[in-house]
């Protein structure tokens, strides 16, 4: 049965080829019957002709084709959809790495295709819209691949940019088409899936206007809208996968009710364990040192999504080719990571005192960040210039962290004033090296006060509703003598911050000593190297 409706679709596609060919047979038989029964004469002169005739015949082939395809196949309103078979696809749910929770959903929705009958006969229907939103790099277009292929059914694959025109009607029509091709594909393989990629570019809140504006996304979203449950003579087996990285709310709330994208599979950034997974996966495909700690490249890549990682390891085995390295060691991966987040290398030259005082200003960071900070750990030490900055303390939190409380700012403001009490204790001076590190640490103390109830003084509220900010617009006047004591109190956690960054630095002078003679000597100090000469001292912080 199966047979037949492909034969006939064949058919159906490509009647006009068909046809084509069939006249072109006709035709030549016709001529060399024709040429054979006339006198050598004419034959001849025939002949003479023949190459005029046919360069002829082609430029009007070519003409007729032209207008065939521009105007009698939709002008406008063709598209470039990319129809895959599953096959081709070549992407399997063990290929999807590190988003577990959300492979489980999927896996449901690929076992109720493959298996629709035990569905119908509970009465159910199958999910006609799947809604994947997320960070972009996370592996939406990846999951629904892998989808494809576990289900074994054709993939059709589309940005939603290419339905957006300016004239209107046009992506109405090229969505017609789309699920048009979709619905016969459904028919001929038992169902097509169609991934529709970045859907905030037409499925955004419909606006209306008596001027027009928007009238041209407002009828594609229309159209989507119809074809996903619209009147139906019957119903395909026809899966709508989309992916956004627009907040859900951002999207029309017509295509969120049940029958259309009903189904909604959240995939956010790996985690810890899913990290790890990724790293050996994607290590995997590279030659790389054995003994290289995966745990804690996974722990330095907080907050990285599986295309970070993999663009991790990609970058980290260029880096060990251009260093002539037959394998990727840890080096290479932290370069690479140090690369990507914070850009190349620059060797700006800088005098003796100020490398000096740069090297005092990062050993004061790395001490208060290593002995007072309760969530991040400190992976590395650089006087090399990146981004602008003579110097760089590199550091993440040892987990993911979803909200911060007190504690961790606190730290935070004693790690960022740490550079500046370094160089004071010093030089007795100081640089404007501390600009950046004076407006992150009064950033956060700020917002402690006006914005989280943090404060000592006992008052509760978001103060920013009340014009904290330039770019706030207040919503009521506060008093003056409200914002000073609301002012007063962020000085005083500044002031307290850096008091407790100074008496630990003079405490710890020795190790900061230690640190700025590495740091003049090899410029770069990794996480073994740091751990090293805490440990000399007899400090070490439990990982």
């Amino acid at each position: 049965m199966r047979l037949h409706k492909r034969i006939k679709m064949f058919f159906v596609d490509h009647w006009v080829k068909v046809l084509i060919i069939t006249a072109v047979i006709s035709l030549v038989i016709a001529a060399v019957y024709g040429l054979a029964s006339l006198e050598s004469f004419y034959r001849h002169m025939t002949l003479a002709q023949m190459p005029i005739t046919l360069l002829l015949g082609a430029v009007h082939a070519l003409m007729f084709v032209y207008l065939y395809m521009t105007v009698f196949r939709g002008g406008f309103a063709k598209m470039g959809k990319n129809l895959v078979k599953s096959e081709k696809v070549a992407v399997t749910f063990n290929d999807v790495i590190g988003i577990d929770e959300a492979k489980e959903e999927a896996w449901e929705v690929v076992e109720l295709i493959k298996d629709r009958r035990r569905l119908q006969q509970i009465g159910g229907k199958i999910v006609r819209g799947i809604l994947m939103t997320g960070p972009p790099g996370c592996g939406k277009t990846y999951l629904a691949k892998a989808m494809a292929t576990e289900s074994g059914i054709p993939f059709i694959s589309m940005s939603a940019s290419e339905f957006a025109e300016i004239f209107v009607g046009v992506g109405a029509s090229r969505m017609r088409k789309l699920f048009k091709q979709a619905r016969r594909l459904a028919e001929a393989h038992g169902g097509c899936i169609v991934f529709i990629d970045e859907l905030d570019a037409i499925g955004t809140g419909r606006s209306y206007s008596y001027l027009g504006g928007g009238q041209e996304k407002n009828t594609t979203q229309n159209q989507l809208l119809v074809e996903m449950d619209g009147l139906k003579d019957k119903q395909e087996n026809v899966i709508i996968i989309a992916a956004t990285n627009a907040p859900e709310d951002a999207l029309d709330t017509a295509l969120q009710r049940p029958g259309r994208f009903d189904r909604k599979v959240y995939i956010d950034k790996p985690n810890l364990e899913g990290r790890e997974k990724l790293f050996k996966y994607y290590l995997s495909k590279v030659r790389h040192d054995k003994e290289l700690d995966v745990a804690r490249l996974a722990r330095q890549a907080v907050y990285k999504t599986p295309a970070d990682i993999m663009n991790i390891v990609k970058e980290s085995a260029l880096i060990a080719t251009r260093n002539k390295r037959d394998i990727v060691t840890y080096k290479d991966m932290s370069e690479a990571m140090d690369r990507i987040d914070w850009g190349v290398k620059h060797k700006k030259y800088m005098t003796p005192k100020e490398k000096e005082a740069t090297a005092y200003h990062e050993a004061g960071h790395a001490i208060t960040l290593y002995l007072l900070h309760p969530t991040d750990d400190v992976f590395k030490i650089s006087l090399i210039s990146r981004k602008g900055y003579l110097g760089v303390v590199m550091h993440q939190p040892r987990e993911e962290l979803h909200c911060h409380n007190k504690e961790k700012y606190i730290a935070d403001i004693k790690v960022s004033l740490s550079g500046y009490a370094a160089e004071k204790i010093k030089y007795g001076t100081t640089t404007d090296g501390v600009s950046q590190d004076f407006r992150n640490s009064l950033n956060k103390a700020h917002n402690m006060v006006w914005t989280f109830g943090m404060g000592e003084s006992g008052m509760v509220g978001d103060y920013s509703l009340y014009g904290a900010s330039p770019t706030t617009p207040p919503v009521f006047q506060l008093s003056d003598s409200v914002k000073e004591k609301l002012n007063n109190e962020t000085q005083i956690i500044m002031q307290e911050c850096l008091k407790d960054a100074d008496e630990l630095l003079k405490k710890e002078w020795n190790i900061v000593e230690r640190i700025v003679k590495e740091l003049l000597e090899k410029e770069e100090l990794e996480f073994d190297d740091i751990e090293a000469i805490f440990k000399e001292f007899g400090k070490s912080k439990a990982k």
